[in-house]
C-alpha cells in the first residue's frame, strides 16, 4: 500500500492536487493507493470540497479525485483533523472515509509506504 499525505486544500492548489496526481498514477499502475487528508486537506474529502481547486498546468482536482476513486483509490480523512471542523461521515465525498491514527499506524507497521508533499 502507498499512502500519499495531503495537508493542503483550496488555500494551496498545487499542494492539494499533487498528492492526487501521484496517487492516481500509482492506482493506474495497479498499486493499492490511499490519499490521506490531514489538517486543511480534510476539506477535499467532503462533498463539493474539490470544486474550484485548479491551477494552470495541473489537472482540475474534481475530475482527478473522481478518476482516482474509479481507479480503486481510497481517500482517508484524519479523524482528529475532521472532528474540530465539523466534518462527519454524513458529509464526506464518494470514496472517502474518516479514519483514526491507529488505522494509519497499523498500515505503516505492516509495510505501507508514506509519501508527503511539503
Amino acid at each position: 500500500m502507498l499512502i500519499f499525505n495531503c495537508t493542503h486544500g483550496k488555500e494551496d492548489p498545487e499542494r492539494a492536487i499533487l498528492p492526487f496526481v501521484a496517487a492516481n498514477t500509482a492506482a493506474i499502475a495497479g498499486q493499492e493507493s490511499v490519499v490521506l487528508l490531514t489538517i486543511e486537506g480534510v476539506w477535499l474529502g467532503t462533498e463539493g470540497g474539490t470544486e474550484g481547486v485548479a491551477l494552470d498546468g495541473f489537472p482540475e482536482l474534481t475530475g482527478l479525485y473522481s478518476e482516482f476513486v474509479e481507479n480503486g483509490g481510497e481517500v482517508w480523512l484524519c479523524g482528529t483533523c475532521a472532528k474540530p471542523r465539523g466534518i462527519t461521515e454524513d458529509t464526506v465525498a464518494k470514496g472517502a472515509k474518516i479514519t483514526g491514527a491507529a488505522n494509519i499506524v497499523e498500515h505503516v507497521i505492516n509495510g505501507a509506504k508514506m509519501m508527503s508533499f511539503a
